[in-house]
């Protein structure tokens, strides 16, 4: 039976432990937590220098799901996309958009730079209907948005989802989506940020003014971001509306003082 053990000789000379390998020599699925980690599929810059910056790959990623989380909507998020989804369209391939909140206005999407013929809508019957689909999510949109990404002819996809999501139904699009070469977003209520999602790249969006956008990084791969970003949007209104919006609300007078006037 062999005897224990001899004890480390403390003359002995302390060894240095060997340098961690470079992250090029890590697999593409691993990256280090002080480090963002790689995209292993073609990215789409987003149109933002600080943005990309911090995403990883530089860009809006293809193959997973992108979640877009925000207080209501038309706060400029077709303004962040904008970019991306006209790149998309460049090399000839369509957007599609399920169950937008409300109408498309094409002459303000035009103006973003997207390409028109290149943009197809999809609503499901409860909106076709005039009605509110619920905080639950309408079976056949769902449907259509799972087909639309395996096909393999879509260039991008935006699908506006209640927060109230199941899980198994955002795994089954997060699954769909890695046949999906292009960018996939999905938007929701922000009410949804404090539960787990199987989306690789979570943001949470915020009003920063008239014409700017507060972006935080709920996840990544990679390390948390500590502060979020505020990016400045092209601007919508006339220099005249801008001042506007930017000048502080007047004083509310109270009953007996509008009365002593």
């Amino acid at each position: 039976m062999p005897g224990p053990l001899p004890e480390p000789s403390p003359h002995a000379e302390a060894r240095p432990a060997a340098p961690a390998p470079p992250l090029e020599d890590l697999h593409p699925a691993l990256w280090r937590a002080h480090q963002l980690g790689r995209q292993r599929e073609a990215t789409w810059a987003s149109g933002f220098a600080a943005l990309d910056a911090v995403l990883p790959g530089g860009g809006w990623p293809g193959r997973v799901l992108t979640e877009l989380l925000l207080p209501r909507a038309g706060l400029g998020e077709m303004r962040l996309l904008a970019p991306a989804l006209a790149a998309v369209q460049r090399s000839e391939r369509c957007v599609m958009l399920f169950d937008p909140p409300a109408l498309p206005f094409g002459r303000a999407l035009a103006d973003c730079g997207l390409a028109l013929d290149l943009l197809f809508l999809v609503r499901s019957r409860q909106a076709q209907r005039g009605r509110a689909s619920g905080p639950l999510p309408a079976a056949d949109v769902l449907w259509a948005l799972e087909q639309a990404l395996r096909s393999g002819h879509v260039g991008a996809v935006l699908a506006w989802l209640p927060a109230r999501l199941p899980a198994e139904a955002l795994r089954r699009l997060q699954l769909a989506a890695q046949a999906h070469e292009g960018p996939a977003f999905v938007l929701r209520d922000d009410a949804a940020r404090t539960r787990p999602s199987v989306a690789p790249l979570r943001l949470w969006l915020c009003a920063a003014g008239a014409d700017a956008l507060r972006v935080q990084l709920l996840k990544r791969r990679g390390p948390p971001l500590a502060q979020p970003l505020v990016l400045a949007l092209p601007p919508v209104l006339a220099a005249p509306a801008r001042a506007r919006a930017a000048a502080p609300a007047p004083p509310v007078r109270s009953p007996a003082q509008e009365s002593l006037r």
